[in-house]
């Protein structure tokens, strides 16, 4: 598999990432290419280990967190492709198990990677990076269309409401079966949270269009602008097709209830990230200065939190603080979070690199949150933090803090009910069935709020289920 001595004689390299000062004045990708001989040294790094944890999907902590990759990619075979130069088997490996390799290859943290053996001891093997020089030979010699060509048409129609990753896989996947697929899209472009909820410089938006041109081209079709349940009722897809699964994600944020939340200059992560895609979309890549001179406060700890402090310092802001009800993490890995289990350390993402660049002093607060917000003439002007203890404000612990702008990134607590009580759905099963007959669940809307390769395995897996229920009867 690959080279047996490759981990030995070529040193990890990651993609090339534009310096901090460099890429903080606009909002184009982060990241370019190694060269094809370079990269065909990294897959040589794969070793034959006989037990590859990174494609396991080993679970933990109670069956909440993941050790590998969820979606059974095929890593190891598809490396020891890329270093024989054998870049259309690859291709086919890779895409077996993940339609959708540019937007992980991006976007993805990458838990194969900390459970990769060679990290044991080493760095690991660049998977992520490898996935994406796959999958861009695969646009760069057409492989993909060819991929998603059905061999016949069944006849059956199948709508899919919501364009996100798992709608995006479940539709591909059904598409290749022979099905006439219909994607519903409330937004005005599809994508869902790849499209909108990731800023441009992580994943950019010619990217997620050039999937979208690709999947019109091997006949599938998208309805943008209709909001299901108002502009579309649940009886009618009913009445129209033969199944409907719901992908609508879990968009259903977390909010702050208390004084002043409704002060102007207080957003969710979700339509900032929106709002800020729309204005790259409409204006181009270059950054704008439209928080110049503001006192920015994120809240909130997880990669989104880290996507809207990138996108506050791209547009201009020099006064930025986060707050993180957690405790800061050990500097070192604890005994009690031994490998292939995702590291629990101390750790600055990119975001708080970039504005590390711009602000001369710490940038996160831990366990610390907002519980209220105070203003003048309807406009924001403070915050009210407390220390927090297990997830909780500590009262006494108030104090005030300059604010112009606020973020919360509290994460989400499920799907919007909107869509799921137009079809009466009462019950999500594991099949990703419900209690009503034809209806399904599938991804963020299911199981919570997750990363895109799990959106992306529910996506491929319920269209399973409903192929499977499709040759029984329709």
């Amino acid at each position: 598999m690959a080279d047996p001595f490759g981990f030995l004689k070529y040193p990890r390299v990651d993609n090339p990432t534009r310096s901090v000062e460099e890429r903080i004045k606009d909002f184009a990708e982060m990241q370019s290419s190694l060269s094809d001989e370079e990269r065909r040294k990294q897959a040589a790094r794969c070793m034959n280990c006989g037990v590859p944890h990174c494609h396991a999907g080993f679970f933990y902590a109670g069956g909440k967190a993941v050790s590998g990759c969820p979606n059974d990619n095929l890593i190891p075979e598809w490396n020891d492709l890329v270093y024989r130069s054998e870049d259309k088997r690859a291709f086919e490996r890779l895409t077996k198990t993940n339609p959708l390799p540019e937007f992980t290859g991006r976007v993805c943290p990458a838990p194969c990677e900390a459970a990769c053996n060679e990290a044991l001891h080493g760095k690991g093997v660049t998977i992520k990076d490898n996935e994406k020089f796959i999958i861009e030979q695969g646009f760069k010699f057409n492989w993909v269309k060819e991929s998603g060509m059905p061999l016949h048409r069944n006849g059956i129609k199948i709508a899919i409401v919501g364009s996100g990753p798992t709608g995006l896989s479940a539709a591909w996947q059904l598409n290749k079966y022979g099905y006439d697929v219909t994607v519903f899209e409330r937004d005005d472009y599809p994508g869902g949270l790849a499209m909108y909820g990731i800023p441009n410089m992580k994943l950019p938006k010619n990217i997620v269009a050039r999937r979208i041109r690709v999947m019109k081209d091997v006949g599938i079709k998208f309805v943008v602008n209709t909001n299901v349940g108002v502009d579309i009722t649940a009886d009618e897809l009913k009445e129209s097709y033969s199944r409907v699964l719901l992908t609508v994600g879990a968009r259903q944020a977390r909010d702050i209830d208390g004084e002043g939340r409704e002060l102007e200059g207080i957003m969710q992560a979700l339509d900032y990230l929106t709002l800020a895609t729309k204005e790259v979309l409409q204006d181009g890549v270059a950054a704008s200065q439209k928080l110049a001179g503001k006192k920015v406060l994120i809240v909130g700890g997880g990669d989104t939190a880290t996507d809207c402090i990138a996108t506050a310092v791209r547009q201009g802001a020099t006064d930025i603080k986060q707050l993180e009800i957690s405790r800061q993490p050990p500097l070192k890995r604890r005994a009690s979070n031994p490998w292939p289990e995702w590291p629990i350390v101390s750790k600055k993402g990119y975001g708080q690199k970039e504005a590390d660049s711009v602000i001369n002093e710490d940038l996160t607060i831990y366990e610390t949150t907002a519980i209220g917000f105070k203003g003048r003439g309807g406009k924001l002007k403070k915050a009210v933090i407390s220390k927090a203890r297990l997830y909780k404000p500590v009262p006494g612990t108030e104090k005030e803090l300059d604010a112009d702008f606020v973020v919360i990134a509290l994460g989400f607590t499920g799907a919007e009910q909107s869509v799921i009580d137009a079809f009466d759905i009462t019950e999500m099963n594991k099949d990703f069935t419900t209690d009503q007959e034809r209806v399904y669940v599938a991804g963020d809307a299911r199981r919570g709020a997750s990363l895109v390769i799990w959106g992306i395995y529910e996506g491929r897996m319920a269209a399973d289920m409903i192929d499977q229920s499709c040759q029984v009867k329709v």
